[in-house]
């Protein structure tokens, strides 16, 4: 991601890249030689020698704070990658900090830009499905597929594993359109090939006015070619899909239609839906967020769709799991049990094993 951020941002009309921190020197030494940027291997030494406005992070997760905090504490405006911070704890104080300082701050939840995601979005803020009662948020595809030696990105403490890594894409599209669940059950993380963290995530999300989620996720599943995500929500009106390529709509008869929109089925295509961008690397999305976030700092503007602070929603959101799925069973009996959540509680009906 760090190169292709580096491509993009190069090529953006409004910004001048001047200088990349990496710990590779094969990195660096093809940067400095094929496009003359000024390389470094520190970051405190690069803060300290250039005159920057920006920094863009893309480390492994578990240097984001840090790094993110020497930014801040330089009065950079900061584009990070996601997940924005292991720990939610740093993640609240560096968002304060960054909201102090009055810059503008960014996470790399790329999907916020996918035309057919925006349009799932754009539709349950009209209500075009009327009130939703089920949500079902999934992400697959083959990043470990046998046993192996661990990388940073299979590590707990490193990079998250699969939690992070790829759950935090389709929970995050989930904090977009509903907010934050009021609970969540039955968490599974299962590891299939990894030793130190899960590979695939299974669980409830609970939230108020009886809307319902499940989460599944695998990135140890062969049969996807690459990282597919997929949000599915029914409502009384009707029903929508979408992943990166399309947006599917059920409507029912009756009511008011949306502009474009007929009762039954109709597609949207994320081709129609994505207004062109000045480069493809990866996708348009890629260049629409790095775009939102130039735009952001030339404005002044602070409020931002993927900031810090709705980051930090799906850091949360992705403890709880973790908190739940470290929760010691409960013996089956014919009583109420109490299953206790961050700041709430939820009942779950617990049927005699005989």
């Amino acid at each position: 991601m760090g190169l292709s951020h580096q491509s993009i941002i190069n090529m953006q009309p409004d910004v001048q890249l001047v200088a990349v921190c990496d710990s590779t020197r094969f990195v660096l030494d093809m940067l400095e030689k094929y496009t003359g940027v000024r390389v470094y291997n520190n970051l405190s030494k690069m803060l300290q020698s250039e005159d920057l406005d920006a920094v863009i992070i893309a480390t492994p997760s578990k240097f984001h704070g840090p790094m993110v905090r020497e930014c801040l504490e330089h009065n950079l405006h900061v584009f990070c990658e996601k997940p924005y911070c292991l720990d939610v704890t740093e993640g609240e104080r560096l968002a304060e900090l960054a909201k102090q300082k009055g810059l503008v701050n960014q996470v790399g939840y790329h999907y916020r830009f996918v035309g057919a995601f925006q349009e799932v979005k754009r539709l349950l803020d009209i209500g075009a499905i009327g009130d939703v009662a089920h949500i079902k948020a999934e992400a697959y595809g083959p990043v470990v597929l046998r046993p192996s030696g661990s990388s940073w990105r299979n590590q707990r403490s490193e990079g998250g594993g699969c939690l992070y890594d790829y759950a935090a894409h389709p929970l995050n599209l989930v904090n977009w359109y509903f907010g934050m669940p009021e609970s969540v059950g039955g968490t599974v993380m299962n590891k299939i090939f990894s030793a130190d963290s899960e590979d695939e995530i299974y669980a409830t999300l609970r939230f108020g006015s009886g809307l319902s989620g499940q989460l599944s996720v695998n990135w140890s599943d062969e049969s996807y070619r690459r990282m597919t995500t997929k949000i599915s929500i029914s409502g009384t009106r009707g029903r929508i899909y979408a992943d990166r390529q399309e947006c599917q709509v059920y409507l029912r008869d009756g009511g008011n239609l949306p502009d474009g929109y007929l009762s039954g089925w109709n597609v949207r295509y994320t081709t129609e839906l994505t207004p062109e961008v000045w480069a493809y690397v990866r996708g348009e999305e890629y260049s629409a967020q790095l775009d939102y976030f130039v735009q952001r700092i030339k404005a002044k503007e602070m409020d931002n769709i993927n900031s810090f602070t709705s980051a930090l929603q799906t850091d949360r959101l992705m403890r709880m799991l973790i908190d739940d799925s470290e929760r010691e069973p409960i013996a089956a009996s014919g009583d109420y049990q109490p299953l206790a959540k961050g700041n709430s509680s939820w009942w779950q009906r617990l049927t005699n094993a005989s």
